[in-house]
């Protein structure tokens, strides 16, 4: 099983967070990534440091890059290379001798991928900041949270992995795709501003529709409605309602008990959504979430247990789909997307 992308060699330049997730999106698939770390990296992390799910599937090699036969030595492995990847702030890799010209110069197909929170330009380029502020930038982090309360990041998927290592991941593998095709190589500006901000597609399209107010906890997706939200139960744990369609909505009331009551039969008024969404909070609290599970497994509710960090890895559902594998002792997303003649190879941590 060699991958969909068995034949493409990527040099990573070592980081954290969304750097090494997209080195990982593209050795999950097959593609050769040489993460390239500072001398004393391994002993200094020691067992632990090979076990961050993020740095799976690699080879990894030791340059100080502040020497220049290291230098050289990256160049040489710049040579034969489909594509590098850094996360660096702007500058830096040109200070260091190896900045895009000289790259390309070695090697002009090299697709140079470059992540950055901010860009490679504008006045907010050379400041430091973490997902958290990209997201809040781009108009993301405003529509997360509840109706009349501070905005709620969503740990930080938004910005470091949706916005960036999985954009990086995309612009390296569509310039490669260019290059290989007859084009030339080039930069990959990923910027997690930017890709939260195209994260947040469908929001704006709602908002310039005038069907999205500009405030949170108030619409459709944001917890504004009593059908499209989570829910404490009886025993302290929570379910997920998705039942935005009218027959998805059907089905709900019948299971719940409220099919005909004539405030529910407004569903897509907004003016008796905090009054409907009291009702359903208060009803969803008289069973246990395995009660609930019991009564909307197996229906058309869009419908799910909340399940913890220990709890989704052993759901039947993911269990049948092989969603999460396991190596060293270590319980971790298995790849995806899945390819139906080119599957991933088997996932294997650091220094495995």
């Amino acid at each position: 099983m060699a991958g969909v992308l068995a034949g493409v060699t990527v040099i990573e330049l070592a980081g954290i967070g969304p750097g090494p997730f997209c080195g990982m999106m593209l050795a999950d698939h097959g593609a050769r990534v040489i993460r390239v770390e500072r001398p004393g990296t391994s002993s200094r992390f020691g067992d632990g440091g090979n076990r961050d799910i993020l740095n799976r599937n690699r080879e990894r090699i030791e340059l100080d890059l502040k020497d220049p036969a290291a230098i050289e030595q990256l160049k040489d492995l710049v040579k034969t290379a489909d594509a590098l990847i850094e996360g660096y702030r702007p500058g830096v890799i040109e200070r260091m001798g190896i900045g895009p010209d000289v790259l390309l110069g070695i090697n002009p197909k090299l697709v140079i991928g470059r992540m950055t929170g901010w860009g490679q330009d504008g006045p907010m380029a050379p400041l430091a900041g973490h997902d958290i502020n990209y997201i809040a930038l781009s108009g993301a982090l405003h529509s997360y949270g509840r109706k009349g309360e501070k905005p709620t990041f969503p740990v930080n998927a938004v910005g470091d992995f949706g916005g960036g290592g999985m954009m990086l991941a995309f612009g390296v593998v569509a310039g490669v795709l260019h290059a290989r095709s007859g084009g030339a190589g080039q930069v990959v500006d990923c910027a997690m501003v930017d890709g939260a901000a195209i994260l947040s597609a469908m929001t704006y399209t709602f908002l310039g529709n005038g069907q999205w107010r500009d405030e949170r906890g108030v619409n459709l997706l944001d917890s504004g409605t009593h059908f499209y939200d989570t829910y404490e139960t009886k025993d302290g744990k929570y379910i997920s309602l998705g039942s935005i369609e009218p027959q998805f909505y059907a089905i709900l009331m019948e299971k719940t008990g409220l099919a005909g009551d004539p405030d529910f039969v407004q569903q897509m008024n907004p003016m008796k959504w905090d009054e409907l969404k009291e009702r359903m909070t208060a009803l969803i609290l008289t069973k246990t979430r395995d009660e609930w599970c019991a009564i909307m497994d197996g229906t058309d509710i869009c419908f799910a247990p909340v399940l913890s960090l220990k709890e989704a890895p052993q759901h039947p559902h993911n269990v049948a789909r092989s969603t999460f594998v396991e190596d060293g002792g270590m319980i971790q997303p298995a790849p995806a997307p899945r390819f139906s003649a080119t599957p991933a190879p088997p996932v294997k941590l650091a220094g495995r």
